[in-house]
């Protein structure tokens, strides 16, 4: 890089342009530092620069502000938001504002540096801007995405591209990952906002009415079709239409759907006429789609149209930190739901939610919450409560595989991973292993690491870390 290369930062705490700095020291960007936006409106004016990293922490929300106006007055400058806080409507509103990526502090160097060169990258290769949006906020009383892991930050930071776009979108996860809260997400700060969010759950609604469901029928079309009624793409002309477990759909109402999707008309079963509609698409589902279209069972035409852009979601055993902020959340949530509100649970049994392999992932973890809560009798809940849990809500196929051959349980395990419903089966299966025989362990030598660790031909050291990692027993 030529030493005319300047960076911007924009900050009151000169940790961040000093830690911006340390970072870049390998590169040849000029730092250059300022405290307010007032002085750095002044350095744009004057001198050139190929990115700005903005504090987003000024009162009355006067990084936004900068934010915007920069992105209104010189559309090829990049923008990195950066902010003491990671709550996810943060990340969203910066990147809705204009920013090209948003890092929370404490800064990381290669965090930063790779969000400087691609911001580079990107403002070199095109002047268009970077789209955005958000997900709802973190309230008690509201449904709510929560997380502020590595792995949530960029959902929040796609859902900041795509929500303000007319885009058709995919979003693909495991079951329980928070699919429906996404495409919420993607509407509630989307450019429909003021129009009707229609939802139609694919896999819920039998195949013989789900044609008519979608596309309304004749009166007359067929036995009990008394009247004429409109489908849910009619409803959502103009609007935002969810489609959840779109690979539960037949082929039939597949290529019906392709061709929505193409034209933008259709017939309502039993009728001639053609219906044009203006819907913004976004459809969501759990299976492996590349393997139905290997199979016969999905049409590839239309995972194409569908996929024209992807979030996924990670599972929650992605989401390092995340469990025990979703534990807390719904700790609050159903407390006030419930009437005990001072219930609170253990570092022990948060620990063992946070090794658990949670094979219904946000919604297993919700549903282990409520049912303690309502056994607590006001006390607070504890490991052994948790364990019980665990093995009361584990998915059926689980329980199945855990009460066979340790071949079932691999069969069971790649079954689910060739249906998309987990990944890394192979490290899935060595921590279920590792946690049930240490636990064993620790549990036939009366908590003695020393014994244990013989038994096991580990050091008493790992031991206590593999202890403390899944949650077995508080190494202390």
């Amino acid at each position: 890089m030529s030493k005319e290369k300047r960076i911007l930062i924009v900050d009151t705490e000169p940790e961040t342009a000093e830690a911006v700095g340390a970072a870049l020291r390998e590169t040849d960007l000029i730092v250059v530092s300022v405290t307010h936006v007032e002085a750095a409106e002044e350095e744009i004016q004057h001198r050139p620069f190929v990115a700005v990293v903005s504090s987003l922490d000024f009162k009355d929300a006067e990084g936004f502000n900068f934010i915007k106006e920069i992105h209104r007055t010189f559309p090829q400058l990049a923008v990195i938001g950066v902010s003491g806080s990671s709550d996810s409507r943060m990340a969203i509103e910066a990147i809705k504002a204009g920013a090209f990526d948003f890092i929370s502090k404490p800064i990381h160097g290669p965090d930063i540096v790779k969000a400087v060169k691609e911001a580079i990258t990107c403002a070199q290769k095109s002047s268009e801007p970077v789209a955005i949006a958000p997900s709802d906020e973190l309230n008690d009383a509201t449904d709510s995405l929560v997380g502020n892991s590595r792995a949530m930050l960029d959902v929040y930071k796609a859902l900041g591209r795509l929500s303000p776009t007319p885009v058709t979108v995919l979003i693909r996860g495991e079951t329980g990952t928070g699919k429906e809260l996404v495409a919420r997400a993607l509407f509630q700060y989307g450019h429909r906002a003021h129009r009707p969010f229609i939802t139609v759950n694919c896999a819920a609604i039998p195949e013989n009415l789900l044609e008519s469901e979608l596309f309304g029928h004749e009166k007359g079309a067929f036995t009990g079709a008394v009247s004429t009624r409109i489908g849910k793409f009619e409803q959502a002309n103009g609007a935002t239409l969810f489609l959840d477990e779109i690979g539960d759909l037949d082929l039939a109402l597949q290529a019906k759907l392709l061709r929505v999707l193409q034209e933008k008309r259709f017939q309502r079963v039993g009728g001639s006429e053609e219906i044009s509609v203006d819907v913004r698409i976004i459809a969501a589902t759990h299976r492996n789609l590349e393997k139905m279209i290997s199979e016969g069972n999905f049409r590839e035409d239309l995972f194409y149209r569908l996929n024209v852009a992807t979030i996924k979601l990670p599972p929650l055993r992605d989401r390092t930190g995340d469990v025990a902020l979703l534990t807390n959340f719904f700790l609050r949530r159903f407390g006030i739901e419930l009437g005990v509100t001072s219930v609170s649970m253990t570092r022990n049994a948060v620990s063992r939610l946070e090794s658990a392999r949670l094979a219904g992932n946000v919604r297993q973890l919700q549903n282990i919450v409520r049912k303690a809560l309502l056994r607590s009798r006001g006390y607070a809940i504890d490991r052994d409560m948790i364990e019980e849990l665990l093995v009361e809500t584990e998915p059926p196929d689980q329980s199945k595989a855990d009460n066979h051959s340790v071949e079932d349980f691999c069969r069971q395990l790649l079954s689910d991973a060739a249906e998309g419903k987990i990944e890394n089966a192979h490290q899935v299966a060595i921590e279920k292993v590792e946690t049930a025989l240490i636990d064993l362990a620790l549990k036939k030598s009366d908590g003695n690491i020393s014994q244990a660790s013989k038994w096991l031909g580990l050091s008493r050291l790992t031991v206590r870390e593999k202890a403390k990692k899944f949650g077995i027993t508080d190494p202390s």
